[in-house]
């Protein structure tokens, strides 16, 4: 079963930065998708970045300019690097992968909760 373990969630103050790291326990390339999804209290899971095993990039409007995704595959990690936090990007953020393995098989991280200060 293919692991996905994230990291740097925290409080951050509105305006501050914070960079979200992933790390899957099998090698990035098996991925044909990664990315980022958010819930906040109250609200469904939605997308907030995702990038493709060929480096194509993908941005919810809401982030886009303030949030970058990037895969790093020496280290086989992905990262979002999110600036300019707004209160609204309060959320507990999940990574995400998708394989296809036949179908299309999506694996979910544990989830690192943001929290931004307003």
């Amino acid at each position: 079963q293919v692991q996905l373990v994230e990291s740097g969630g925290g409080l951050v103050q509105a305006g501050g930065s914070l960079r979200l790291s992933c790390e899957p326990s099998t090698i990035i390339f098996s991925f044909n998708t990664m990315g980022w999804y958010r819930q906040a209290p109250g609200k469904e899971r939605e997308l907030v970045a995702t990038i493709t095993n060929a480096d194509v990039t993908n941005y919810a409007e809401s982030v886009k300019g303030r949030f970058t995704i990037s895969k790093d595959n020496a280290k086989n990690t992905v990262y979002l690097q999110m600036n300019s936090l707004k209160f609204d990007d309060t959320a507990v953020y999940y990574c995400n992968a998708q394989q296809r393995l036949g179908a299309m098989v999506t694996y979910w991280g544990q989830g690192t909760q943001v929290t931004v200060s307003s």
